[in-house]
């Protein structure tokens, strides 16, 4: 993988905006592209200095949080500098009392839970990708078991500070719950790639970490019966956090019903779910539902799968006949799935295609956030994309010159 070459008027415009700037090394390669040079700045004003070096000399710019889901989307088309944002690593403000923080982008998530949990709170986000920072978080919009019961990050971000590609800074939202004035600016750049702005700073609204948590879980045998058990949970009355459903690619898969609260609440509720799903019904205090993680390793075609819930017996039925292990949060048709490494190229190619085309007809997508070279080189990462001609006058409005993240993104925006 040969390295990006800058001439040295662009090297040095570079050089002169943020101090920490270094030679890319094959290691800082985006899906096989390697940068030119790697821009570490200490702060938004710092970002804003490279981006203009960057705009006058007519350079691209690829941003990176901590690198935790750098691969995920296309190889950009190319990457003259990687902006590594880690060292905006702070968590600015936390007002307890207001159930308010607020924190720079590269802020790992797990070192802001850390943080809020000395008050007693949470940020609703799980981390999905260990290490995984603030902005990268946003930037891709990863979601976990939670979000049935919160919602996520477009429900729980409240401000946000970006700088544009012509390095001009912009903010939106506050530090206040109930703001509405302005342009939504935060729910359009969180899944964007990072090719709209560079995300800086957010603002979040938190909760408080509950009591008492409990998982009643409950095999499933068949996909009819599974989506049986998701419906008797959502239709009752025990207002669960996360309906997580476990789906290998041969054997029995599982329902896991998370409840969280006070412990006497919690204790009520899970008995509701107990009599719901049966005699075979079990109660931990444990997660058996793998966490907030993946049913991927390293060098599996990775899979994000949307559905209206009544559809979830059909995506089921078709991940088994495809071989695809499937984890995700039944109770909001959002799962993910993956095809095994060292499957073939064509065998990928079927998998997709079934898949997605079981999802369409269930007015959801099937989105390939990951995977190998030669799949994605064969694949459309993202499949029919009805808005995709908005999405592209949006990007021309935000970055004219398509030099953030060129190509990673829908369509190679």
């Amino acid at each position: 993988m040969a390295a990006t070459t800058l001439d040295r008027t662009a090297r040095e415009a570079v050089a002169s905006a943020c101090a920490d700037v270094r030679d890319s090394e094959p290691a800082d390669h985006v899906g096989g592209v390697v940068p030119g040079l790697v821009a570490r700045p200490a702060d938004t004003d710092q970002v804003a200095e490279v981006l203009r070096a960057a705009a006058a000399h007519g350079l691209t710019v690829v941003p990176r949080g901590r690198g935790t889901k750098l691969s995920w989307g296309l190889p950009p088309t190319s990457a003259d500098v990687l902006l590594d944002v880690s060292a905006l690593d702070r968590v600015v403000g936390h007002a307890a009392g207001d159930l308010i923080v607020v924190t720079q982008a590269g802020t790992r998530l797990a070192d802001l839970q850390q943080v809020v949990g000395g008050g007693g709170q949470r940020l609703a986000l799980d981390e999905t990708v260990s290490g995984a920072s603030i902005g990268g978080t946003l930037a891709t919009n990863a979601s976990g078991a939670r979000r049935v019961a919160t919602g996520t990050a477009r429900d729980l971000l409240i401000g946000i500070t970006v700088v544009r590609a012509d390095g001009v800074v912009a903010k939106a939202g506050g530090r206040v719950v109930k703001n509405v004035a302005g342009y939504d600016l935060g729910k359009l750049l969180i899944g964007s790639f990072g090719t709209l702005a560079v995300i800086t700073e957010a603002v979040f609204r938190l909760h408080p970490v509950p009591v008492a948590s409990r998982w009643v879980s409950v095999p499933a045998s068949d996909p009819a019966q599974a989506q049986q058990v998701v419906q008797a949970v959502l239709h009752g009355q025990a207002v669960p956090s996360a309906i997580e459903v476990e789906w290998p690619a041969d054997g029995q898969g599982a329902v896991h019903v998370l409840l969280e609260g006070r412990e006497d609440g919690v204790e009520g509720r899970a008995a509701t779910v107990r009599s719901l799903l049966g005699e075979a019904a079990t109660e931990s205090s444990d997660d058996p539902a793998g966490g907030a993680t993946y049913p991927w390793d390293d060098g599996d075609t990775c899979l994000k799968l949307t559905f209206v819930l009544s559809a979830l017996a059909d995506v089921l039925e078709t991940a088994r006949e495809t071989g695809l292990h499937l984890r995700g949060s039944a109770g909001a048709g959002v799962a993910y799935a993956a095809v095994p490494e060292g499957s073939s190229v064509e065998a990928a190619q079927d998998v997709v295609r079934r898949i997605r085309e079981t999802c369409t007809r269930a007015g959801g997508s099937a989105v390939v956030l990951d995977a190998p070279a030669s799949v994605k080189a064969t694949v459309d990462p993202w499949g029919p994309v009805p808005a995709l001609d908005l999405m592209r006058r949006v990007k021309d409005q935000f970055d004219a010159d398509h030099r953030l993240s060129p190509g990673r993104f829908v369509g190679e925006i």
